[in-house]
């Protein structure tokens, strides 16, 4: 299984970027999808999840209002929108896969996608 994030990059606050993870190699349906995060220094967090039909959305407190989780499943695709960045959103951002259907249990892997926030 594989799980490309891209679209990180270095933005001032309150601006705004897209994240996009790819998943391939297995078959997803009825996974659900999500995004956590590390910063330097700090234990990774979790950041947002959706389920396999993008009915259910969870968000951490740090990010609701700001970040938007969506997926499309014929692409096996899901993104991240994030608004009014603040230079403590500043991370690693990595894509996650629910571990079982339902379990509600995710688990991330691969490079990641840089997010720098600038104040």
């Amino acid at each position: 299984v594989q799980l490309q994030a891209s679209g990180g990059g270095l933005v001032q606050a309150g601006g705004s970027l897209r994240l996009t993870c790819a998943a391939s190699g297995r078959t997803f349906t009825g996974l659900g999808m999500g995004w956590f995060r590390q910063a330097p220094g700090k234990e990774s967090e979790f950041v947002a999840t959706i389920s396999w039909n993008g009915g259910t959305t969870k968000y951490a407190d740090s990010v609701k209002g700001r970040f938007t989780i969506s997926r499309v499943n014929a692409k096996n695709t899901v993104y991240l929108q994030m608004n009014s960045l603040k230079p403590e959103d500043t991370a690693i951002y990595y894509c996650a896969l629910e571990r079982l259907i339902g379990s509600d249990r995710y688990d991330y892997w691969g490079q990641g996608t840089l997010v720098t926030v600038s104040s």
